[in-house]
């Protein structure tokens, strides 16, 4: 969905579906069962030792605690007592929601050093085949382009295809905070493009700050690339369910629960983000005043009503976007429910014109770019609809105003 520009044929969909039903039979009779114990993750060794850690001789909190407990921890620490955490226990403070911003920024630079380490040894590891230790290479150059002083790293677990998110601007004293919740095959090596750079998230989140920027020059926005899920891959059974949503939309609502401050939030969710979004929707709070979909293969409701939110729910596609051949269908946990581009199901429908297929709706120059950001800086009578009639911007302020020329 984030990575793919050609259209899977809609008989494809239809197999993969066929095949995920016997999958989920399998698993809910047990034949599918795992085995086998999983070693100790990076991320889980920092927290049993932040578990079993004091500062100066006190216990430190469970880091599953309320965000605002952890808040008033972090704030009853001297300076010199906050950076000793973030050394000791780099993984668990850079990932630990009520941690202060640039406190978790710290730990997380320092992390990244330390994952860069074990990839530089793995680049070298004679037991790697060549193709091991080229993926090494590779993880390592990302580490070092993460650990960069410009870069603001919210989150970052290096386990697996890795987990990763980024601010763009100043989260503390944004007046507005945008979140990028992106689609399948998303991870640390997927998060930033070179070539097609506006269809991976580093990419969106720029480009979604630079325009909210030229909406409103004197709104200070903040924009974070949240790639901190571990995302289906590909287009197989993962994508058909909400298996990784449901674990996604817990870790988005954790997020935002977190996030300093109480000035509005809203959620631009792309393909299969939207699915996270719309399971998440019922849970996260009232700041978030806006959830929109881009590209999206549904929400898991029949009914924006249904999501369970005060949040505006706003829907767009691109008449080019494959996702329009996916069968928009509820059966027995597979599909995603209904197209919220449909009449029916009740979303405020935004103009796309130019979003360039699905990967495309954060290209500078484009109406999705653009409605994206007016709704970002909260310029609801400035956004254009998908049709003439501007019955997206019915009973929002400024509601009767003409958009963009």
């Amino acid at each position: 969905m984030t990575s793919f520009d050609t259209s899977p044929h809609p008989s494809l969909w239809r197999a993969l579906l066929a095949l995920a039903v016997v999958f989920v039979m399998l698993a809910t009779t047990g034949w599918t069962a795992l085995k086998g114990q999983q070693e100790t993750t990076p991320m889980q060794a920092s927290r049993a030792a932040w578990e079993k850690g004091r500062i100066d001789g006190h216990p430190l909190p469970d880091p599953e605690s309320d965000p605002a407990r952890l808040t008033r921890f972090f704030a009853s620490l001297t300076d010199a007592q906050r950076a000793r955490l973030a050394r000791r226990y780099p993984l668990a403070v850079g990932n630990m929601n009520g941690a202060p911003v640039d406190l978790r920024y710290r730990a997380n630079r320092i992390a990244l050093g330390q994952a860069r380490s074990v990839e530089r040894k793995r680049m070298h590891d004679t037991r790697l085949t060549p193709a091991g230790q080229h993926e090494a290479g590779r993880r390592m150059n990302r580490f070092e382009a993460l650990m960069r002083e410009d870069r603001h790293i919210l989150a970052f677990d290096p386990e697996g295809s890795g987990r990763v998110a980024e601010v763009f601007g100043d989260l503390r004293r944004a007046e507005r905070v945008s979140v990028v919740v992106p689609g399948v095959d998303t991870h640390l090596l997927t998060f930033q493009r070179t070539y097609r750079k506006y269809s991976a998230p580093v990419g969106m989140a720029k480009s979604l700050y630079a325009a909210e920027r030229a909406a409103s020059p004197t709104t200070r926005t903040a924009v974070i690339a949240w790639a901190d899920y571990t995302t289906p891959s590909g287009i197989g059974m993962d994508a058909a369910t909400a298996r990784r949503a449901v674990d996604g939309a817990a870790r988005l609502t954790a997020l935002v629960r977190a996030l300093p401050g109480d000035t509005p939030v809203s959620l631009f969710c792309h393909s299969y983000g939207s699915v996270v979004c719309g399971v998440a929707a019922h849970a996260l709070p009232d700041r978030v005043t806006d959830i929109a979909v881009a590209g999206s293969p549904g929400m898991r409701v029949a009914k924006a009503a249904h999501l369970g939110t005060s949040a505006h729910v706003w829907a767009m596609r691109d008449a080019d976007d494959w996702i329009q051949d996916v069968p928009y269908l509820d059966f027995g946990g597979l599909g995603h429910g209904a197209d919220p581009m449909s009449a029916s199901f009740g979303a405020r429908l935004l103009s796309a014109r130019d979003a360039e297929g699905h990967a495309g709706y954060f290209e500078p120059g484009t109406d999705s770019l653009a409605n994206l950001a007016e709704i970002g800086v909260g310029a609801y009578r400035s956004v254009d609809c998908a049709d003439d009639t501007g019955m997206c911007r019915a009973g929002l302020s400024g509601a009767m105003a003409a958009g963009r020329a």
